[in-house]
């Protein structure tokens, strides 16, 4: 055992970090091809957003579709690039996911559960995108261990 964290020593020694972030990456491309289709949705077939009159914060569906759709492209890319390793897909990541979850909110009242759904998914990627691995040079990761 390792004296410094409890567990066998080789026991995720790479594989933690490796894991969480191809899961996160993964999941991000997942979301990213949903905004996409969203988007694509709302460009063509904005009828489903149909909701009461001044329930829905968007008013233009056809400029949230190209946002969405936009947003959702590159979220994808994003999401190779976590799978690559590249150090600046986990920031970019973060910041996307973090302005998809905002702005999913904006759909809430046409579609709640699809929403919370889309939001929990971008929270669990930036989980996913900031947890250090067991060999991180984090120095946030020891103090919290201690």
């Amino acid at each position: 055992m390792s004296a410094s964290s409890g567990a066998p020593e080789g026991a995720g020694s790479g594989t933690a970090r490796s894991g969480w972030l191809a899961f996160a990456g993964t999941l991000f491309i997942l979301i990213g091809a949903f905004n996409a289709v969203e988007g694509l949705v709302a460009i063509f077939k904005d009828e489903v957003f149909a909701v009461q009159e001044g329930q829905l914060v968007v008013t233009d569906y056809t400029a949230w579709g190209w946002f969405f759709l936009v947003l959702g492209v590159i979220q994808v890319l994003v999401g190779f690039g976590i799978l690559a390793g590249r150090g600046w897909a986990r920031g970019v990541g973060i910041a996307l996911a973090m302005l998809s979850a905002v702005f999913h909110i904006a759909y809430l009242v046409a579609f709640p559960i699809w929403g919370l759904i889309t939001i929990g998914l971008c929270v669990v990627v930036i989980y996913g995108l900031l947890v250090p691995g067991e060999k991180s040079e984090d120095p946030y990761r020891t103090r919290i261990l201690e």
